[in-house]
C-alpha cells in the first residue's frame, strides 16, 4: 500500500524503519518487481505495509509489516528478494489520512 507522508511519520515511529523515498532511483525497479507500496528499510531488510485483517474496508486503520527482503551482506547493502512473509508487527495508522 502506498502511504501518506503523515502514514510514513507515523509508521516509522512505530516500526524501526526508515522509508524509501519515491524520488529514489531504485523504486521504479521496486515498484516494478512488487507493486506501488511505500517501501521501508530495517535492520532485516525490506518492508511494506498491507491493510491488516481486522482493518474497515473504506478505510485502513492498521496494517501489517511484511518482509520482502532480506540483507543478503553485513553492510547492508545488498537484498535478496523472497516470498512476502508477515512479520508479526502491526501498524496503527490515523484513520484522518
Amino acid at each position: 500500500m502506498k502511504l501518506t507522508s503523515a502514514q510514513v511519520e507515523r509508521t516509522v515511529n512505530q516500526f524501526e524503519a526508515q522509508a524509501v523515498p519515491d524520488n529514489h532511483p531504485v523504486v521504479p525497479q521496486l515498484n516494478e518487481l512488487f507493486g506501488d507500496h511505500t517501501f521501508l528499510l530495517d535492520s532485516n531488510g525490506l518492508n511494506i505495509l498491507e491493510p491488516a485483517d481486522e482493518a474497515p474496508r473504506d478505510r485502513v486503520y492498521a496494517a501489517r509489516v511484511v518482509n520482502l527482503a532480506n540483507w543478503s551482506d553485513d553492510t547492508l547493502t545488498r537484498l535478496a528478494p523472497h516470498e512476502p512473509e508477515p512479520t508479526g508487527a502491526i501498524v496503527e495508522l490515523d484513520p484522518k489520512h
